[in-house]
């Protein structure tokens, strides 16, 4: 009898650590901060391509818009942008756009924004394919995950003003627990197949990949040619920036590595904003890292603020 009681314990255990991991409710501090810093890299990534709306989007697009249809044929990707041509139109719905962006940044009528930005989002993607960059992956994954979860219920225009009709309880919720383990695992993922691509390649193994990033003239924007007198420390970066990608979705959810996992994450993206001129991307990536901070920490700086106020 008890040879039959262990397992079943065991099953009971391994589905309440499931249930935990999943649905236990989370307070929503942690993703209405990394609604605020998305929401902003959202509006202004969709700002840039106003400088040259036309170029990118309109009757005389680099890529026309039949071409664009057809690079997704068979496939379920929808861009309303394939519809639209007259340039006051396209100005409409980018200044449209713009807005919606604005309003899930400062969290007003967050439930409904969340999901049009995800929509406008998929919308450029689709529309500008061949013109996009990892900066654009993330926005959509970001996009994505701030519509699952609750991430208007603090530090928001929404939470001002449900105060002000005298709604002060905050409650955890289940879908922002599921929004956030979804961006961890999807952060896993983009850094596993990084890891794996770089093993694959010859440069990595031999440790010259920082020194060809380097002499790159198209990325470069502060001088790192100096390293290649250095060459130690540079295999030293490359052989590193390999071993972390790849085991990134090992050691981040380990509680004793986890801070040191991020931190080399700062060094990387910063180096990549500072010498490669990367500056968005690398932001977004660090941003894209903040989900794995400590939830207390978040829940701790919310209730200072509403202590204060």
């Amino acid at each position: 009898m008890s040879d039959v009681a262990v397992p079943a314990r065991g099953w009971r255990g391994a589905v309440a650590a499931w249930d935990r991991f999943w649905f236990r409710p989370e307070m929503p501090h942690k993703l209405a901060a990394l609604r605020m810093a998305a929401g902003a890299m959202l509006f202004y990534t969709h700002l840039v391509w106003a400088v040259n709306l036309d170029g990118f989007l309109g009757r005389r697009a680099w890529i026309p818009r039949d071409l664009s249809r057809a690079m997704h044929e068979g496939t379920w990707a929808f861009s309303y942008l394939w519809y639209v041509e007259h340039p006051a139109l396209l100005w409409a719905l980018h200044i449209a756009a713009l807005a919606v962006f604005a309003l899930l940044t400062i969290g007003l009528w967050t439930r409904v924004v969340s999901v049009l930005a995800l929509l406008i989002t998929l919308s450029y993607c689709h529309r500008l394919e061949g013109s996009l960059f990892g900066l654009d992956q993330f926005n959509t994954m970001a996009a994505m995950y701030l519509a699952v979860g609750a991430c208007g219920g603090v530090w928001s225009v929404d939470a001002w003003l449900r105060r002000r009709r005298g709604i002060f309880e905050l409650t955890p919720a289940v879908s922002t627990k599921v929004a956030t383990r979804l961006w961890q695992i999807h952060m896993c993922i983009i850094y596993l197949f990084g890891g794996i691509g770089k093993a694959r390649g010859e440069l990595w193994w031999d440790g010259f990949a920082l020194w060809y990033a380097a002499a790159n003239s198209e990325y470069q924007s502060t001088p790192l040619t100096w390293i290649i007198y250095m060459p130690p420390l540079m295999a030293l970066i490359t052989h590193v920036t390999v071993f972390w990608e790849t085991f990134y979705i090992a050691t981040i959810w380990r509680p004793s590595l986890r801070m040191a996992t991020l931190a080399v994450a700062l060094l990387v993206h910063l180096g990549i904003a500072v010498h490669m001129g990367m500056i968005t991307f690398g932001l977004a990536m660090i941003i894209g890292n903040a989900i794995f901070l400590p939830q207390s920490w978040f829940d701790r700086w919310g209730s200072s603020a509403e202590r204060g106020t």
